[in-house]
Parts: structure tokens; sequence; C-alpha cells
């Protein structure tokens, strides 16, 4: 639990597969969800795979793959897809922007970790035709709903987080990102979430505000994405675990 916005989360600053405990673990706050648009399927399927088109683009080149000058390796593997470190951060700007191209868990058989960041996150979720992205946090959603501006309201529903010890009942809410469709979603620091796409058409287009605060608050040897995600389960779940919606 983040106790304030000064304290370290992490236990080893550069470990990148950090566990917590979630039997006690709480929320430092709660994840709040924005509907942006909602495209027809053509559309939707020219703007997603440009974006995954680039990440993949990325991950061809060998200068992507290696440290720069600033010791930062642009394309990176995390548990949910490929991602493209598009705009690093530099003396004075302190955030920075990646793109993720997501896996089909359908296709992989398992699912993403819940996990939480040592910085706060402002994700763009962009979905093309038969794909939802899948996304859960272990504290309800807060969503952002104008009438007559907001496009839908998403689906959600809760059920029990899998993978816990015996003995041990965590609630996990759920939304689903519908096909050919924009959402936002602002992660404070140190609050829950997981993503899993079901289907081939889905990104993320994310911004770190303070990616280069992260590392100093904590004090991390250099600048590894990885290392500012904190897990909450040992291993990675069963594809069945988030693969099936109700309703």
């Amino acid at each position: 639990m983040v106790e304030s916005a000064g304290s370290r989360i992490k236990n080893a600053a550069d470990d990148e597969n950090e566990i917590h405990d979630v039997t006690d673990f709480r929320d430092a706050g709660r994840n709040v969800v924005t509907p942006v648009a909602v495209f027809p399927p053509e559309v939707a399927l020219v703007v997603v795979s440009t974006f995954a088109g680039i990440v993949r683009a990325a991950r061809s080149v060998a200068a992507t793959t290696v440290p720069d000058a600033d010791g930062i390796v642009r394309s990176q593997t995390f548990e949910e897809g490929e991602v493209y470190l598009i705009e690093k951060p530099f003396d004075g700007f302190f955030a920075d922007r990646y793109l993720m191209d997501f896996y089909d868990v359908t296709e992989r058989g398992i699912c993403s970790r819940m996990h939480l960041h040592t910085g706060l996150r402002f994700v763009r979720m962009m979905t093309g035709p038969d794909t939802r992205i899948r996304v859960s946090s272990l504290s309800p959603f807060e969503v952002t709903h104008v009438a007559g501006v907001t496009p839908f309201r998403p689906h959600q529903f809760t059920d029990d987080l899998p993978g816990t010890a015996p003995g041990v009942h965590r609630l996990r809410h759920n939304l689903i990102v519908p096909p050919c469709s924009f959402v936002d979603m602002q992660i404070p620091r140190g609050v829950s979430h997981q993503f899993n796409a079901m289907g081939e058409h889905a990104v993320i287009d994310s911004v770190h505000p303070e990616e280069s605060i992260e590392v100093f608050r904590e004090r991390m040897s250099g600048y590894r994405m990885t290392a500012q995600t904190v897990f909450l389960a040992d291993d990675l779940p069963d594809a069945a675990t988030c693969a099936d919606i109700p309703g």
C-alpha cells in the first residue's frame, strides 16, 4: 500500500519481477475510465493497424532493442504485448509515451497478471473489429459519463481474482472495452490493474507523466520500464480466467 506520494513502493528497486502479497494489498485510489469514441469497423481497423505496425516495425530495427546513449531500450516485451517507447523523457521533461500491440490471450493461452506501477499512467485503449479488451482492478472503476457526449457505458462485472492462496478471497472488478472504440483510463500511482485483449486488433497509447521521477523516487540504478511494475501474483493465469466474459 502506498503511504504517501514520496514513499517508495518497491522493496528492490531494480527487480523486474517484484511480487507483493495480494492478501493484504489495498489500492491507493481508483482507476477512472472515460469512453471516448466509437468508429466504423473499417476506420477502427486502419487506426489500430497503423499503431500496431509502428510497434512491429520497431521490433525489427536493431537500434531499438539495445540501450541508446541514455541507456533506454525503446522496444521491449511486456506481459500484455510488445511495446515501443515512441517518445522518451529528457532534461526538463519528465514524461514519456509508449505504444503497445496486445497479444490475443485466446491464441496465447495465458493472461497477464494483476499489477501496479510506481507512477501514474494515462492510457488510451483502442480496439478494432472483433476485438475486446478486458480491464480489471481490485477496486471498482469510476466511469465518466456526460449525457450527450459520452458515447456508451461499458459493460462491468465482478468475479473472484484467480490464483490466490488457499483461504484468500479477493474480488476482481472488470470492465470491457468493446470493438471499434477508444476508451481512456487514468491510473493513479499504486492502483491495481490488469489488461487482456481478446482478438487481434488491440493497442494502447500510454503516457507516463512522471517516468523520470519514478526512477529517482524508487532509487533505481537506471531507466527500466519493466522495473517500474509490481506484480500481485507469482504466475501468469490461464486464458480462461480473463477470456471468459459473462453477460
